[in-house]
């Protein structure tokens, strides 16, 4: 049987029977042995190479063919265990399967490496004035049905819990002064408190300050950081607790820009 495609250069043995099997549309489960045999001899009759190594290969093939399709003319072998049909293409198929696959896989990176050359990395040309650009926060939106009133609410409380905790007859005694709080210190501590705890009580929050002073700060901080997107406040149940959230990804905290909130 002459072969009536051109001589081409294949990679080595189970290259060419791949080609051959799926030239001709076979099973590669059921390979007509006979006509597989018949064609790859005819291959390598008009195989020239220099490289021995690959020839051997070639050859190596050559006699595995042979010695499968003479065994299938024999009466067919069982295994002694299963007693079922030992089917001496098995292991070629095998080979031939697991070849296919890195085929498969070479072409596809090959591809990638041909397509990559297609794309173009540049750095970014965004104009200052887009790039600084902020979105205006909408403050309805923010809440939710949350507003500020409820806010007030548990702030008064916590208020009235700090009086409650003065000793009437101590506090006559005259004040120890302290330093102002400072509300961009506050901020950074309120950010660092909620990456820290990820999810907390605004209650928790105000009733760990140590001063009514700190308690008010802490309640600004709180509308600072949710107004530049930091944390975020809900309310699961009608007179639930309600949650402050960091809504930044764990491990990817970014340095805080206070520029705008001090400067306003």
């Amino acid at each position: 049987m002459e072969i009536s495609y051109k001589l081409e250069r294949f990679e080595g043995p189970l290259d060419l029977l791949l080609y051959l099997i799926e030239r001709d549309r076979v099973d590669i489960y059921d390979i007509p042995i006979v006509s597989i045999t018949e064609q790859y001899l005819n291959y390598m009759n008009h195989l020239e190479t220099d490289d021995l190594d690959l020839m051997s290969e070639f050859i190596v093939m050559a006699t595995t063919l042979l010695d499968i399709k003479a065994r299938m003319l024999l009466p067919l072998e069982e295994d002694e265990e299963t007693n079922e049909v030992i089917d001496p293409r098995a292991e070629l198929v095998e080979r031939l399967l697991e070849y296919k696959k890195y085929k498969l896989m070479a072409n596809e990176l090959a591809g990638k490496y041909f397509d990559a050359e297609k794309i173009l990395y540049k750095s970014p040309t965004i104009p200052d004035e887009v790039e600084q650009y902020k979105e205006p926060v909408d403050l309805d939106e923010l809440f939710g049905d949350l507003n500020l009133h409820k806010l007030r609410q548990v702030f008064d409380r916590v208020m009235k819990q700090k009086d409650n905790r003065i000793d009437k007859v101590r506090s006559n005694f005259g004040t120890i002064k302290k330093e102002p709080v400072s509300l961009e210190a506050k901020i950074r501590d309120v950010m660092e408190y909620a990456r820290k705890h990820r999810k907390f009580t605004f209650r928790a929050l105000l009733e760990d300050q140590h001063t009514k002073l700190e308690v008010v700060v802490t309640f600004l901080s709180v509308l600072e950081l949710m107004k530049i997107g930091k944390i975020a406040l809900s309310q699961e149940e009608v007179f639930g607790e309600m949650q402050i959230e960091t809504l930044e990804e764990e491990g990817k905290e970014e340095t805080l820009d206070l520029s705008d909130i001090l400067d306003g």
